[in-house]
């Protein structure tokens, strides 16, 4: 039977859960009504369209995973189905960070202005760069995903061969320990989002003494767009580490009293971070953010 905080952690999923597919169902539908009309897209418009899809996959996931940790926590810990939605999850998460990547390097290379010779190689050949970064990220995330698929047959080598309960357990920590380690996959995602967030940085410094000591004022366009840029690329920053740091503790969750209310946590945060991304991403964009506020009071009556 569940209790007020199962309940409470089941009311908080369903809430961020209709939120998250309102706001990347509403970002996949205005971009595609775009490409059919215009029969054209533009980069940025295909990766956010790619990253809005993958976070409403990841949505379900975190969903159904939620539901089954309450009502079915012993399927949960040790079934099939465990496996599967470990094995989407980590394919559409580590999928859906690596685009939001690629869209603060294309921020960068798009807004930043830079006279040295390689930023200046990079940004004339914007498009391939990005593409490229797009092919890595595919190939890393199938990468993690396939280093958890040999976590999976290790630890089930481990609990069929081995019938004693002490060396189970074992083997059940060191596949915890295994998944904690896992995490470091992430790591190349914030040193190039880190990386592209300190050059939009200074190149808005470099723009504004140019802006002073010409006498112009402030509000110009590129000024604009470097102001932009920094708030959905500091967004990104703040949302990653917060769910870097939960994962970290998440699975890590056996050392803790109460395991499944630090799992249930990380599910919320791993929502949270999804939902509200995609949220300042079309706060960020002046024409998504027309067509959202003008979505929302007609919905509403």
């Amino acid at each position: 039977m569940l209790g007020l905080v199962d309940w409470v952690f089941l009311a908080q999923f369903i809430v961020q859960f209709l939120l998250g597919l309102l706001v990347n169902g509403f970002i996949g539908l205005f971009n595609a009504r775009g490409w059919i009309k215009s029969k054209r897209i533009s980069l940025y418009d295909s990766i956010v369209t790619t990253l809005a899809l993958s976070r409403m996959v990841l949505l379900w996931i975190l969903l159904f995973d939620g539901v089954l940790m309450l009502f079915s926590p012993i399927e949960h810990e040790r079934g099939i189905v465990m496996k599967l939605i470990d094995f989407f999850w980590t394919l559409t998460n580590h999928l859906s960070i690596w685009l939001t990547t690629c869209l603060g390097v294309l921020y960068c290379l798009k807004i930043a202005s830079f006279s040295h010779p390689t930023f200046l190689w990079l940004k004339w050949r914007v498009s391939r760069v990005v593409m490229w970064m797009l092919l890595g990220a595919l190939l890393l995330s199938l990468g993690s995903t396939l280093s958890l698929i040999c976590e999976f047959k290790d630890q089930s080598g481990i609990t069929e061969n081995v019938t004693d309960n002490i060396r189970m357990n074992i083997g059940e920590y060191s596949f915890k320990l295994i998944h904690v380690f896992g995490t470091f996959w992430y790591l190349p995602t914030l040193v190039v989002t880190l990386a592209s967030y300190f050059l939009v940085i200074l190149s808005l410094g470099r723009h504004t003494r140019q802006m002073q000591h010409s006498g112009a004022g402030s509000g110009d366009p590129s000024t604009e767009a470097h102001k932009r840029a920094i708030n959905v690329i500091f967004s990104f920053v703040l949302l990653f580490l917060l769910n870097f740091i939960t994962l970290l503790i998440a699975w890590s969750s056996q050392f803790f009293p109460e395991p499944k209310i630090v799992a249930m946590t990380a599910d919320a945060v791993t929502m949270l971070y999804s939902t509200g991304h995609s949220l300042i991403l079309v706060l960020g964009s002046p024409k998504l953010r027309q067509a959202f506020v003008q979505l929302v009071p007609s919905g509403l009556m």
